[in-house]
C-alpha cells in the first residue's frame, strides 16, 4: 500500500495520517479493490483550476479532480487532486467543519477510483451515501 499526501502552496491540518492511510486502504478493500499507489495533492484553487482547463477542458473551480491511472481495474493507481481553499469555502457555505468536508472530499476520491460515478442525480445520491457511510466509520 503506497498512499502518500503531498502539499502545494497550502497547509492544512491534516491529523492522524497512518490512521487515515490506513482506512482509505480499507474503504479500497471493501470496494473490491487494492491500492497499489494512491497520491493525495493538496492545493490552491488556482492550482487546482489550471488542472481543470488543462486536462478536462473546465474552466471553473472545484473542490476535487481524481485521475485513474490504473492498468486493470482490481489494481488502483490513482491521484487525488484536492482544493483546500475550495473545501474551506464549502465547509462554511454548509455550517460544517473543515475537518469534515476535508475527508468528505477525501473518501469522494477513494469512491470514483472504486467505480462510483456522480453525473446523475441516481449517481450522486449513491456517492452521498457511500461518502456518509465512510464518514461515519472514520470519525465516529
Amino acid at each position: 500500500m503506497a498512499i502518500q499526501f503531498f502539499f502545494k502552496d497550502q497547509k492544512v491540518t491534516l491529523m492522524f495520517r497512518t490512521a487515515l492511510k490506513k482506512f482509505v486502504n480499507e474503504i479500497f478493500i471493501t470496494e473490491g479493490k487494492r491500492v497499489k499507489s494512491l497520491d493525495y495533492v493538496f492545493c490552491s484553487d488556482e492550482y487546482l483550476l489550471d488542472i481543470n482547463r488543462t486536462h478536462l477542458k473546465h474552466n471553473f473551480y472545484t473542490d476535487t479532480i481524481t485521475f485513474n491511472l490504473s492498468e486493470t481495474p482490481l489494481e488502483i493507481i490513482g491521484e487525488i487532486y484536492i482544493s483546500v481553499e475550495r473545501v474551506r469555502d464549502n465547509a462554511a457555505g454548509l455550517g460544517i467543519s473543515t475537518n469534515e468536508e476535508l475527508h468528505r472530499v477525501i473518501f469522494h476520491g477513494v469512491l470514483h477510483l472504486c467505480g462510483y460515478n456522480d453525473k446523475s442525480s441516481k449517481d450522486q445520491k449513491e456517492m452521498r451515501a457511500a461518502e456518509d457511510k465512510y464518514l461515519r466509520l472514520y470519525l465516529k
